[in-house]
């Protein structure tokens, strides 16, 4: 249960800690609202949370979200943070136990009031948030070089080794979609082919890790 006036605890969960650091800054200036006490890339919740942010980037997403793990036994309620938000996919996400879907065109401020009208009891949708046709928040790898948030992506499956239909089965994209972020991946990059991709990928961020950060926090009066 949230305690009024108690910032909402929150772990965000993702392969790669440009991410889930990149998410964890946009959600700073609202602290005292939505506080992020552990990020983890490559493991399971631990801490004592409220909410858990799953963000999909590079991970599996729609059904193969594996769910039942992130909220686990319903110790903390869990939100998807995607750009993939046709209504079908959210409404079988809300079915199989997420309490909420996020768009990645959200603003830090509408991801704070999100998460808690969720941890409150709320069923969030993306159109309850609201689109604000924004650029994607927080961060990725590569972003420095000009890559898209969709071209890192697909770079980042293509490490894990997928070929160009399991990254359009992964993403919800069309093969065609998939082959262009592809393209204009390697341009800005400077690779001539899929090989070259990945080595230039493993070496600027691009590799997961298996990482927990622990978030000091001051006394929680959750805790008695």
């Amino acid at each position: 249960m949230t305690v009024v006036g108690v910032p909402v605890r929150v772990a965000i969960v993702n392969d790669h800690p440009i991410v889930v650091a990149g998410v964890a800054a946009v959600l700073e200036p609202y602290a005292d609202r939505v506080r992020v006490v552990e990020i983890v890339t490559g493991a399971e919740v631990r801490s004592e949370v409220d909410v858990v942010l799953y963000d999909t980037f590079g991970q599996d997403q729609g059904d193969g979200v594996d769910l039942p793990t992130l909220v686990d036994d319903g110790r903390a309620k869990v939100v998807v943070f995607s750009w993939n938000t046709e209504p079908d996919l959210v409404e079988r996400a809300l079915a199989r136990g997420a309490s909420g879907y996020l768009s990645k065109q959200v603003t830090g401020q509408e991801m704070a009031w999100a998460l808690q009208q969720v941890a409150a009891g709320a069923e969030l949708r993306p159109q309850d948030v609201g689109d604000s046709a924004l650029p994607e928040v927080g961060a990725w790898p590569g972003r420095d070089r000009g890559l898209t948030a969709r071209e890192a992506e697909v770079l980042a499956l293509i490490c894990a080794g997928l070929s160009n239909q399991q990254i359009a089965e992964r993403t919800y994209l069309s093969i065609n979609s998939v082959k262009t972020y592809i393209r204009t991946a390697y341009r800005k990059i400077g690779a001539g082919s899929r090989s070259q991709a990945v080595a230039w990928a493993m070496q600027h961020g691009f590799r997961p890790e298996r990482v927990r950060v622990l978030r000091p926090t001051t006394r929680d009066p959750r805790s008695g």
